[in-house]
This record gives structure tokens, sequence and C-alpha cells, in this order.
């Protein structure tokens, strides 16, 4: 190598790194007789950026080794890769070097040991670093929502954002992006409205991440037409945003225009990603497009030659499971690469199209398999148990029950929540903490009256006890969904379409049930579950057989 000065040197490592080129770039690094402070920085910098996380902390230890004291910029880069790597012990020894040397004060430090402990999992820890910091910025907000969000507690996030206006801070794209999200989260509308107003207000809504967000929030809060419009008023045409939109749809059960979509998308030639296939899969599967569902996975494979993910598999299984070809999904399980391992959700996946199909025997050795994937995932107790007590194997449903007892395993209670005038009531299955629940539940027996006389027959096919037909009845009657249902009924005017958020599937009487209500109170109900949004209208669900 030619004899170069320290500077010219750097300047080619930043180069390098520049346009990706790690390896030229540590080649130039190794060969200099001569480093500084910024050779030292850049190379780590440079590592981190490319996520060569591991490398970049063996660089820092051989910077500290080779007489080097670490300034701002140098623990900013070192703990973005700590954070990479979600290692706690490496970060928490950084933590300690800048406390010796005063730097922990630093504003890039102390917000990137803050977004270190969050992502490592010690949001308590963060917070701490973020309250003791004497200047606070908008980057500091932004570790702190991002944080709560990341660690479920959407809630918290949101208050944090309305904490950092009232400080006087504005929002950049960064935060709307996270509170959007947190907004889809919670199916919040009210609060995704205002703070769609105040991302216009700013100008943020130029940036595709925040239209992303935007289209995402609206579509899960049930707004779909909200979502379509802001797709159609931009002019941006990016393959993150159409990704968005096509998975609105599938979300909404509108598989159709899901492919329409994307038709539209190679025409405009936008190159799709395996997000874009996700969507379209998922959405395929819940419409109960089978052909075109397994000629877009093939179109991934073959002409945009990318691979599967277990994501993608996974909707594979379903696509075929709810075709009620249950061996062929199966196999595609089986012979999937050795690098995509089979988990819980797969397996689960499969299980769910066996009880479908009352087919107890494959259901049995599929449930072996969740167990055997994770031991304590109650989904797949119950959906045995709902096989046994459809077939009024009692006996079998005791034994699955008592497995979940000796193993410790809890089913997740069934929660569903409703949004008015900015409040969030939710409600369990048989709970009596609402301060309505006497008058809800005298509603919901009136209503089921009006029902029967139309036709409707109670399901008694997920109820996992012994019981008689009135307790039956009674146990189905407070189902969450319901309660809140019939809160929403009681609380709004006739012309508005009520939209309800539920943390499980909905239950085939539920289904059935709401139906039968949508066509009485001539409402539109609009329900999400953990699968998809059922539109319901005049006695029908936008779902069709496919939910």
């Amino acid at each position: 190598m030619p004899k170069r000065n320290v500077m010219s040197c750097n300047i080619l490592i930043g180069g390098f790194v520049q346009n990706g080129e790690l390896g030229n770039a540590r080649k130039v690094f190794d060969e200099m007789p001569d480093r500084n402070i910024a050779t030292w920085n850049g190379m780590i910098a440079g590592l981190t950026d490319f996520e060569c996380n591991e490398e970049a902390l063996r660089v820092l230890y051989e910077m500290r080794g080779s007489g080097f004291y670490l300034d701002e910029f140098t623990l900013g880069s070192a703990l973005r890769g700590c954070a990479g790597l979600r290692s706690l012990n490496a970060g928490r020894q950084i933590h300690a070097y800048a406390v010796k040397y005063g730097l922990e004060v630093n504003v890039v430090v102390g917000s990137s040991l803050a977004h270190m402990y969050i992502k490592s999992g010690s949001l308590a820890e963060g917070e701490n670093v973020i309250k003791s910091m004497p200047v606070h910025s908008v980057a500091v907000y932004n570790t702190l929502i991002t944080g709560r969000a990341q660690s479920g507690c959407n809630e918290e996030a949101l208050n944090q954002y309305h904490i950092m206006k009232i400080s006087g801070f504005k929002p950049d794209k960064i935060t709307f992006v996270t509170v959007l999200s947190s907004c889809s989260q919670l199916a919040t509308l009210g609060q995704g409205q205002q703070i769609h107003a105040e991302a216009i207000k700013s100008g943020a809504t130029s940036s595709v991440s925040v239209l992303s967000s935007l289209i995402s929030m609206y579509s899960r809060c049930g707004c779909f037409k909200d979502a379509l419009k802001s797709f159609s008023e931009t002019k941006i045409h990016d393959v993150v945003l159409w990704s968005s939109m096509i998975a609105a749809y599938g979300f909404h059960g509108m598989g159709k225009e899901a492919v329409e979509l994307f038709n539209r998308m190679e025409k405009e030639e936008l190159v799709p990603n395996d997000v874009t296939f996700l969507s379209l899969l998922y959405a395929c599967s819940h419409c109960g497009l089978k052909d075109e569902g397994i000629k877009i996975f093939d179109l991934m494979t073959e002409k945009y030659k990318l691979a599967p993910q277990l994501e993608h598999y996974t909707c594979v299984v379903d696509l075929l499971g709810r075709s009620g070809r249950l061996e062929e999904a199966e196999n595609v399980i089986r012979s999937m690469p050795v690098n995509v391992k089979a988990d819980s959700i797969i397996w689960k996946t499969l299980l769910s199209a066996c009880r479908k199909y009352k087919n107890a025997d494959m259901a049995k050795k599929i449930a072996e398999e969740v167990i055997r994937v994770d031991p304590h995932d109650s989904a797949s107790y119950v959906l045995l148990s709902n096989i046994q007590a459809s077939a009024k194997q009692w006996h079998g449903v005791s034994d699955y029950r008592k497995a979940m007892r000796d193993k410790r395993v809890k089913k997740e209670p069934g929660v569903s929540w409703f949004e008015m005038k900015n409040q969030v009531h939710q409600f369990c299955m048989k709970d009596k903490s609402h301060p309505d629940s006497e008058k809800i539940k005298l509603y919901l027996k009136e209503l089921t009256g009006e029902m029967k006389l139309l036709g409707y027959k109670p399901d008694y096919g997920s109820i996992l006890h012994d019981m008689d037909l009135e307790e039956k009845e009674d146990d189905l009657g407070q189902h969450s969904e319901k309660l809140a249902i019939a809160f929403a009924l009681m609380n709004t005017p006739d012309c508005i379409p009520i939209r309800i958020m539920k943390n499980l599937r909905v239950c085939n009487d539920c289904h059935v049930a709401i139906k039968y209500i949508s066509a009485i109170k001539k409402r539109e109900i609009i329900v999400r579950d953990t699968s998809r949004f059922h539109h319901f209208k005049e006695g029908q669900c936008s779902c069709g057989d496919y939910w």
C-alpha cells in the first residue's frame, strides 16, 4: 500500500463505508501505520451502520487496548452495536466507562444509553438514564416513546407523546410513526385522527413511513375508506406504501382487490419485497383464493427469487388448510428448508384447520407438535378440548384440562373493547366490574329473544364443560364481544357504525349472533379479532366462510 497520511486514509475509509465496501475499509484500516480517534470512530460507526455489531465491539476493545480514550461519538456507535446485539452486559460496561469520564450527561451518549437499555429489554434502566439527563431533546423523547411502544405499553407511549408536546418539543416523523403504531395496536381511532391532523400541520405526511403508518392505523381501527383515501391522495410511488395498502385490503377480507393492486404495482414497475408477498398470501388465505395464493407463492420464489420465510410458509399452510387440503398443508411444514424452523404458530394454523374439518386424529398428532415446540401454549389444549367437546367426549375434555393444570398452562381470557368519546371501555367474559353490567345483561337477554324469533340457535360447540342447556346459553351470552356490542348499541346513535376490538379470535356462536344483531338493529358492526376484520351488515359478514 502506498504511504498515505492519516487524513487521506480516513477519507478513504469513509468513502468505502458509504459505498458499503466494508472489506476495503477494513483493509485500509488494518494497513494504517498510524491512527487517530477519527479513524477508530469511522471504522466502528461503519461496522454498526451495517449491523456488524460484534466486530464493531471487537474494534472498540482494540481501540482501548491501543491507549485511546473513547469520546461521545465512539460511545454512541458502540452503544448502537450493543442495542443491535441486545447485550446488556456489554452496554453496562460502556455505561460505567461513560460515568467514569463524565460523558453520561452528553445528549448523544445519554440517548444512546437509553436506546440500548430499552432495546435490550430493560425499560426501567432506560427511563432512569433519561430522567438523569440535564437536557432533553426530540431524540430523547422518541427513544422513550419507542421503548414504551416496543414493550407493549402503548397507552404510556401516547401519554409520553402528550408530555413531549406540553414540554414544547415538536414531534418529528419518527415520533408520528411510533404513536400512530400505538393507536393501531390500541385501535383508538379518535387519538389516531388527532395525531393525523398534527402530522399534516407539521408537514410530516410527506414521509413514506408516516403515510404507511396512517394507512395501517386507519385500517386497524376499522376505517378502511380512510386508509384507502390516505393511499389514493399520495403521489409517491413507493413499495412500502403499496405493500401497506395490500395489507389493508387483506386485513379487511378484500383479497381480490389486494391481487388487483399487486397487478397494478407490477405495471408501475415497483419491485415487490417479502412484506408485499406476505400481505398478498395473507389476503388470499383469508378470502379462499387458493389458486391465486399458490401462483403468488411461486411468483415470489421463481420470478423475484425471494427466499420464503416462516411467515410465508404459515400463510401457505393456512391457505391449504382452509381449503381442506390438510395433508398437503402438513407436507409443506415438514418439507421446509432446514434454515426455516417450524414454530407453534404454523402448527396451530394447521390445528385450527383440523378442527374446522373435524379431523380429530390428525388434530391430536398436530397438537403434539405444538406442545413439543411450546409446552405452555394454551391454544392447542383449548382447540383439542373444543374438538372433544363438539363430539361430547367430556372425558377427553377433562384430560386436557387436567394436563393444563398440571403444566400450569392458563387460557388467555377473552377481552373486547370499544372506544367512545376518546374513552376505552373494556369487557371480559362474565366480568361484572363495568358500571352498566346489569343493564347490559338485561339488554342482551332481550336481544337474544329477538334473535331466536328470526332463527338463531346457540352453538354450544365451544363450551368446555358438561352443563345443562340453560347454563350453556348463559355462558355464551357473556362472551366479551357480545357485552361490548350491547354496550355500544345502548350508548350510540343508530346511524353510527360500531367498532369492536377483541384480543382473541371470534368464536363461531358470536360470529353467527352478530349477523343476527346487525340485521335486527340495522347497524353496521365492525369487529377486529386477532385474525382479521369482520364487517357485519344486514345479517351478512364480509368474511363469508373464510373467517
